[in-house]
């Protein structure tokens, strides 16, 4: 076991370690550090103390300034709404790849006694060894999982009976395994095992919602799949391993079809990340359904940025509970209706292809009733998003001088050499621009944006358009008569993106934004000869994190920063790549990137899918962020 391992294992156990003057300190739960770990803890002291420190300054680092004059720790705070919380509250983002690598616990399911594929036997094999040297704990399958036992009640008979399953521990952060179809008399199993659950979950529970992995037991007993064995889907995420689908991997089909071909693969293999493999190729889909292609040569650096972000950052909805609701009324917002414009004018780009209903694509309803707890009751899934920030509000000044900064008040969470408050608790936040300093108010910032599953290019304005505040917390105001727990109607999992993208702009590139500003995301990337003067990409080296996490924000916010410090010029439009997701854009004029769009579409210069993506990264300087 190395140090990173044995550290993980014993913070796992409440174990908390740190240096202090090149002195090892532990603090333990009684009994946890047994001779045995004593006697490790000597033998490994120099190795454990290189890997502490560098876990302190890894930590650490989240409250250090960063070139655009700003931590991740306020970064994370501001986007996310946590301006309330202090800082003992509050766990900043990760964006360091290595930094998550080593927090993170993975298993591997062992391997069918029957199975002969060599090609995803080798891979697994380096995958392991790779993410071992990354730091990422390898739990041994016995040591991952413990035996659950649970009680259903057989109707006719009203009998009670105990089933008892070994099962993936919640702390585990992935689980590992290999795809292996199931023979005829498993599938027979399998139909048994799913009308039993019809069965109960009508009869028994009365279609009530219960947990997670009560429904996976319940109708995954007749199943040998690594989700079966998952306490907690919503905290421990499945990947598989299979051969390389060349049909989702080739060029010439289109991306609506690759759609459907990852759906399928998802659904069929049960799991949130699935990794095809060939003897010189890598591909990986998760529910951005990407299309994403990498070289056996690669294998590190897809281990690295791809594998090990979307491992450490799931893919996850916002909770209503996150937002403090309130309402408002779309006919009488101008940003509204130029959103339904913007979607409209958008429609004959095809970027926006058409979403899927959960009912269509997942057959069996034990699926279906699993997948509707982890995303929150959504009924649907679409791709992409639409959303027209309005013009930054801002009340009195909006930036001032160094003597009436010196003269601000500290906000508890906050560095006060970063963000200060004045008497009518507006905030102020010191930013850096080239080499210059400068101290602006941050402001409420509003936004419309199409609900989660809408069709982006032929929005309702009465039930279709939420509109998304940041201020010192999270709004979300819902259109007037619609009821959330009756219509489906919630925010899109890329609400951090957009309220970054919006701040950033508001605080570094104001003319951007200061009239209202058009945001678009969709799955693909432009080449890079589209872009003319004036216009600006960044973000094609990140670390793929998917959307729905604020890591994605942070991203986002840094690229926008980083434009306003490096370029000093005039900004039109920025291209903000997300890795394995697709691109956002954000334009100071509605029709100008309209007709940008429209035109890369026509001209084979913007395409849904990773076409572009390898000439963006060959010709984008490696500084970027």
């Amino acid at each position: 076991m190395n140090a990173s391992e044995l550290v993980a294992n014993l913070n796992q156990q409440g174990v908390h370690l740190w240096v202090d003057n090149d002195k090892l300190n532990i603090r333990s739960p009684k009994g946890v550090i047994t001779p045995e770990i004593q006697e490790t803890l000597i033998a490994k002291k120099s190795e454990i103390l290189a890997f502490v420190r560098e876990m302190d300054v890894a930590t650490k680092s989240a409250y250090i300034p960063l070139t655009q004059g700003l931590s991740l720790h306020t970064i994370g705070c501001l986007i996310g709404g946590f301006s309330d919380k202090s800082s003992e509250d509050y766990q900043p983002p990760i964006i360091d790849a290595k930094v998550m690598a080593q927090r993170l616990i993975v298993t591997f399911k062992p391997l069918p006694p029957t199975y002969k594929k060599q090609e995803v036997l080798k891979f697994r094999q380096e995958l392991e060894k790779i993410l071992k040297n990354y730091g990422v704990k390898i739990l041994p399958w016995e040591e991952a999982t413990q035996e659950f036992a649970y009680d259903i009640s057989i109707p006719v008979i009203n009998q009670k009976k105990t089933f008892k399953l070994r099962g993936v521990k919640a702390a585990v952060n992935a689980v590992i395994d290999v795809e292996n179809p199931p023979s005829l008399l498993r599938n027979l199993g399998i139909l048994v095992a799913e009308n039993f659950y019809k069965f109960y979950s009508q009869v028994i529970l009365k279609n009530r919602t219960i947990p997670v992995v009560k429904i996976a037991k319940l109708s995954s007993w007749a199943e040998e799949h690594a989700a079966k064995y998952v306490e907690d889907p919503t905290n421990t995420q499945v990947i598989i391993i299979t051969e390389i689908d060349n049909n989702f991997i080739n060029p010439n089909i289109s991306y609506k079809q690759k759609i459907n071909i990852g759906l399928k693969t998802l659904v069929r293999t049960f799991s949130e990340i699935v990794i095809g493999v060939s003897n010189d190729k890598i591909s990986i889909l998760n529910m951005n359904l990407s299309d994403s292609i990498f070289s056996k040569n690669e294998m590190k650096e897809f281990v690295l940025k791809s594998l090990i972000p979307k491992v450490f950052v799931p893919i996850t909805p916002l909770l209503l509970s996150q937002f403090e609701l309130g309402k408002y009324n779309p006919q009488q917002s101008s940003y509204a209706a130029n959103l339904v414009k913007l979607g409209q004018q958008l429609a004959s780009t095809g970027l926006f292809p058409s979403g899927f209903k959960l009912d269509d694509v997942i057959k069996r309803k034990s699926h279906r009733d699993i997948v509707n707890v982890i995303v929150n009751g959504r009924t649907g899934v679409s791709y992409g998003f639409v959303a027209y920030a309005e013009p930054p509000q801002y009340v009195g000044a909006t930036e001032i001088t160094t003597n009436e900064w010196e003269n601000l008040l500290p906000i508890e969470g906050f560095s006060n050499d970063e963000i200060r408050r004045n008497e009518n608790n507006r905030r102020y936040i010191r930013i850096k621009i080239g080499e210059e300093y400068l101290f602006k108010q941050i402001p409420d910032i509003w936004l419309v944006s199409s609900r989660s599953g809408a069709n982006k290019t032929d929005l309702n304005l009465t039930n279709d358009i939420l509109r998304i505040g940041l201020k010192e917390r999270l709004f979300l105001e819902l259109p007037e008569g619609i009821q959330p727990d009756v219509v489906d109607i919630k925010p899109s999992y890329d609400i951090y993106v957009m309220l970054a993208i919006t701040l950033a702009a508001a605080l570094y590139t104001p003319e951007l934004i200061k009239n209202g500003a058009p945001i678009v995301h969709f799955h693909g990337y432009p080449a890079f000869e589209w872009f003319t003067n004036n216009e600006w990409c960044v973000g094609v080296n990140n670390p793929s994190v998917p959307c729905g996490t604020y890591e994605s924000g942070v991203f986002n916010f840094l690229g926008i920063s980083s434009l306003a410090s490096n370029t000093m010029k005039t900004i039109d439009l920025v291209s903000l790549i997300e890795p394995d997701h697709g691109t956002n854009f954000i334009a100071s004029n509605i029709d100008y990137l309209v007709e940008r769009l429209k035109t890369g579409c026509t001209e084979g210069q913007i395409e849904l899918g990773g076409k572009h993506f390898a000439s963006l990264k060959s010709n984008l300087s490696k500084s970027q962020v």
